[in-house]
């Protein structure tokens, strides 16, 4: 097995823009970071391509009971997304799915506030948005994030990471309309082992940087619809 690829999630997210560069400094582009180890990263992408940057959050919708079990998802933006299957196999009640909704959607417009301090969510609609985290390892996170993303009406989603195994990317090739991994090791186990630092993100570390790349554009507000 060969040594970690990256420094830290700054370093992986320079590499990853370098993939991207056809990209860079476009307009249309947005860049959005799935909280909280995809900023780093997504920090970097956006400064390299001149491109505003923001969070999409992504939340799971356990079933009761059987919380791993995903029965949907609800994400920035106001989207849900449900599984019918898992709905129907656990006789989930409308009222129960709300209750779950509800709780997780608090939790997340908690986190947006925090993480934005007063400034509006990134305009996607039409846009090109480049979807990005740390690395990818079964990909399931990604593939709901995708999902969610696309009922926001983006012209087209480019999910980049800079490290994740080969067969992880190429089911995430099916849902994006490109898809970016720098680095495919295989034996792969885990992200983190690709990275010699591997810290968890705070959440004061998250709004930091969103601050900084909002005052570095000087888009400190984005009006809808602007180019």
């Amino acid at each position: 097995m060969q040594g970690p690829a990256f420094q830290d999630r700054f370093t992986a997210g320079r590499v990853l823009a370098e993939h991207l560069a056809h990209h860079g400094h476009r307009p249309n582009t947005r860049v959005l970071a799935l909280p909280r180890g995809g900023v780093p990263v997504g920090y970097e992408v956006a400064r390299m391509l001149g491109a505003p940057l923001d969070v999409f959050i992504v939340r799971k919708l356990g079933t009761p009971g059987h919380e791993e079990l995903a029965m949907g998802a609800i994400a920035t933006g106001g989207v849900r997304v449900l599984n019918p299957e898992v709905i129907a196999e656990a006789g989930i009640l409308p009222e129960d799915l709300d209750e779950v909704a509800e709780r997780e959607g608090q939790e997340l417009r908690r986190r947006e506030a925090h993480y934005r301090q007063g400034r509006p969510a990134l305009d996607v609609r039409g846009r090109n948005v480049i979807l990005v985290d740390d690395g990818l390892a079964t990909g399931s996170s990604m593939r709901a994030a995708v999902t969610a993303l696309r009922e926001l009406g983006p012209a087209r989603i480019i999910v980049a990471v800079p490290v994740a195994p080969l067969e992880t990317c190429e089911s995430i090739e099916a849902l994006a309309d490109e898809t970016v991994c720098a680095r495919t090791p295989e034996p792969f186990f885990a992200v983190g082992l690709w990275y010699r630092q591997f810290e968890q993100t705070s959440d004061e570390e998250v709004r930091a940087l969103l601050e900084r790349a909002a005052r570095e554009s000087g888009m400190h507000l984005e009006q809808p619809g602007l180019p």
